[in-house]
C-alpha cells in the first residue's frame, strides 16, 4: 500500500463525503478507494469512518487522523514544490574550485551571464592548480584537468586541454630555435611541478609515429599556471602550456610558438563531485553551466581541433 496516496483518498473520501465522489476527484476505480480506504484502517488497527448506504462519516479516530493527514499532504505539497522553485531558481551557498587558467582566462569572464541566469548563487570559487579534496574541505564542486585517480568521486568530462610549446622572442634571439625535441636539452625550459608530489611534468612529443617524453632542464619550475606563463614572458625559458592561455600572446607577438609539427594528446577537463552527497540543484546548473560555456569555447570543447600544436602533460 502507497501510505501516501492512501492517506489523500482517506482525506478526499471526508472531504466529500462520499465513495464514490471521491474516485471521481482523484479518477481513481471506486473499488481502488474502497480498497485503500480499508488497507489504511487495517494499518492503523482502527476504525476511521462509519459506512451506511446513504453517507460516510468519520468516526473520532477518524477525525483525529484526518487532521493530521491534512497537515503531512500539506507539508509534502510544499516540499515538492518548493524544490520545483528550486529548480527553476536554485539558490544559496555554491563552493566550488577551479584550476588557476581556466579561472582567470575562461570560466571568471563568462561569471555575469551565470549570474544573470542565477541571481539567487552565492558563488565561493577557489582557484588553485592543487588538487583540494573535496569533502575534508567542503567543496561542493571541482573542475579538474588531466587523467581523474579519485574513485570516490563522481566525474562529467566536459572539454579538453591542448598544449603549445613557445618561447619569448627575447629569449629565441639569444638561445636560438629549437627544431626537435632532442635539442631542448640545450635550452633553457620553464617546468612545472606538481603541487600534490612536487614531482616535475615530464614533456612529451609526437609526430609521424614518433614518440618523445623527456625530461626538460631548466633554471625554474612553478606550480601556478598564471605565473608560467609569466615566466616565459619574461623570457625566463621555453615553455609548454594550454593553448587558451598562450593563443593571444602568440597572437600579439608576445610569445611565438616552436615545434609546431610536434603534437601531443590533449588532456580531458572533468567536473566532479562527492559520490555520497545529493546533487542539489545548485550543482546540476553550474555544471550544465561550465559544460556550455565550455561547448562555445574553440579551444576547449569536445572534439575540437587545437589552434596550435598541442603538448600534453604540462600545467591546466
Amino acid at each position: 500500500m502507497n501510505k501516501l496516496q492512501a492517506m489523500e483518498v482517506f482525506v478526499q473520501v471526508v472531504d466529500t463525503g462520499s465513495f464514490t465522489r471521491a474516485a471521481q476527484v482523484l479518477d481513481l476505480p471506486k473499488a481502488s478507494v474502497s480498497t485503500l480506504v480499508q488497507a489504511l484502517e487495517a494499518s492503523l488497527s482502527a476504525k476511521l469512518l462509519h459506512r451506511t448506504t446513504r453517507q460516510v462519516t468519520v468516526t473520532s479516530d477518524g477525525a483525529a487522523y484526518y487532521e493530521r493527514c491534512v497537515r503531512i499532504l500539506s507539508d509534502v505539497r510544499e516540499a515538492e514544490e518548493s524544490l520545483s522553485r528550486m529548480r527553476i531558481n536554485p539558490s544559496g551557498r555554491l563552493r566550488v574550485d577551479t584550476p588557476t587558467g581556466l579561472s582567470s582566462e575562461i570560466l571568471i569572464p563568462a561569471l555575469p551571464a551565470f549570474f544573470e541566469r542565477y541571481p539567487d548563487i552565492t558563488l565561493e570559487m577557489g582557484s588553485t592548480d592543487r588538487p583540494v579534496d573535496l569533502v575534508e574541505e567542503g567543496v561542493d564542486c571541482a573542475v579538474r584537468g588531466g587523467a581523474l585517480t579519485d574513485t570516490s568521486l563522481i566525474a562529467r568530462r566536459v572539454g579538453i586541454i591542448n598544449f603549445v610549446t613557445a618561447a619569448a622572442p627575447s629569449y629565441l634571439a639569444r638561445f636560438g630555435v629549437p627544431r626537435h625535441p632532442g635539442e631542448l636539452a640545450q635550452h633553457r625550459c620553464v617546468n612545472y611541478f606538481s603541487a600534490k608530489t612536487g614531482k616535475v611534468y615530464d614533456w612529451d612529443f609526437n609526430r609521424d609515429g614518433e614518440h618523445i617524453k623527456v625530461p626538460m632542464p631548466g633554471v625554474i619550475a612553478l606550480n601556478d599556471s598564471n605565473a608560467y606563463v609569466q615566466a616565459g614572458l619574461a623570457g625566463l625559458g621555453v615553455v609548454q602550456m594550454t593553448d587558451y592561455l598562450v593563443m593571444r600572446h602568440v597572437e600579439a607577438g608576445r610569445m611565438v610558438q616552436v615545434l609546431p609539427d610536434w603534437t601531443s594528446d590533449p588532456l580531458p577537463v572533468h567536473i566532479v563531485y562527492p559520490q555520497n552527497r545529493h546533487m542539489s540543484a545548485k550543482v546540476r546548473v553550474f555544471v550544465e553551466w561550465v559544460s556550455e560555456v565550455f561547448a562555445n569555447h574553440p579551444q576547449m570543447r569536445l572534439g575540437a581541433r587545437p589552434a596550435f600544436a598541442p603538448v600534453a602533460d604540462a600545467a591546466t
